[in-house]
């Protein structure tokens, strides 16, 4: 490994929390220590930045934080530093304290901070995709996506004891503002009849027929899970319309929410976690800037920030195949 020189980080988590960021956390600390390279926390995101409010971390400032959920270190939106002033007051405290190189966990919004702040004032930056979506490209899962659709796969086989008792249709809301990663996986996973993502031109009718479809095989009670980002409708626009359609039908709606966002994260969340902050505390000390940390095939690798904004991660047709095959 050709080391480049590098004795102060920084790392904050901004944008919407994932269970495995503090896990993250835990790794760039402590790997920065074993290294000997100062860490700083910065609290709030880029919002932490612009004020200066950072702490000095070592190996016991993250001392049995391997296991919550949420940041330790706080998240937040930063309007601000959307702004030129705002950026340059962040290098200025960037300046005062030393920090040389940020560690940036966050998705989408965070990383085009990062790669804008690299590009006007050459701070080394280093991104770790936390985002329960799964929308990032560049690494097989995000940080907090298994925890994320194990919540909603519990959530739901909850809502099937309910459904099958009292002959019902549940709409199920579930996270993916742009993805239908949960959707569809949780989808597969608690066997809903219908899964509507984002990803797919659905339409009324199809839905409709799969409802009759169901109804001539004898299944009186159904889950269709709905991503958040569904381009159709709306879970209520949904149950609305499929309630005019079916006036006998008991329809019911369960939106999952922030619940899909809390909890310890899981086995997969907390190892993947700690080895992309193992790695982008490597590829700081490599040089590398500008790019994110992902688990590719089981390999750590490096992306720019630029693709990992703009690609996005593609939905498995075969799933996709499958959900439709295993509804039946």
């Amino acid at each position: 490994m050709a080391e480049h020189k590098i004795k102060k980080i920084g790392v904050f988590t901004s944008g919407g929390d994932a269970p495995g960021m503090n896990a993250a956390l835990r790794a760039v600390v402590r790997t920065a220590n074993y290294f000997g390279i100062e860490c700083y926390g910065i609290r709030e995101g880029y919002n932490g930045l612009i004020t200066g409010n950072v702490t000095k971390m070592g190996p016991r400032s993250v001392s049995n934080i391997i296991n919550l959920g949420g940041t330790i270190l706080k998240s937040a939106r930063s309007e601000e530093f959307r702004t030129p002033e705002g950026r340059k007051k962040a290098y200025e405290q960037c300046k005062i304290n030393e920090i040389e190189a940020l560690v940036c966990i966050g998705g989408d919004g965070t990383f085009t901070g990062a790669k804008i702040f690299n590009e006007e004032y050459g701070v080394q930056t280093m991104g770790i995709p936390g985002t329960i979506d799964n929308d990032i490209f560049g690494t097989d899962t995000t940080i907090g996506y298994d925890t994320a659709l194990n919540t909603a796969m519990e959530a739901i086989d909850k809502i099937r004891d309910t459904a099958t008792s009292h002959n019902r249709i549940f709409f199920v809301e579930v996270m993916g503002r742009d993805a239908g990663f949960i959707a569809l996986n949780s989808g597969i996973a608690t066997g809903a009849l219908d899964i509507l993502i984002p990803e797919q031109n659905d339409s009324m009718e199809e839905l409709f027929e799969t409802f009759d479809k169901a109804g001539k095989r004898g299944k009186n009670s159904s889950i269709v899970v709905v991503a958040e980002g569904e381009k159709l409708a709306n879970v209520y626009d949904l149950a609305k319309q499929t309630k005019e359609r079916y006036p006998n039908y008991d329809i019911r709606i369960a939106i999952l929410g922030h619940i899909q966002r809390g909890g310890s994260p899981s086995c997969a969340d907390r190892v993947l976690a700690s080895r992309l902050g193992y790695g982008a505390v490597l590829g700081l000390m490599e040089g590398k800037t500008n790019v994110m940390a992902g688990m590719r095939s089981n390999e750590l690798v490096f992306t720019p920030i630029e693709e990992a904004i703009k690609k996005h991660n593609t939905i498995n047709k075969d799933l996709l195949q499958i959900s439709e095959i295993l509804a039946l």
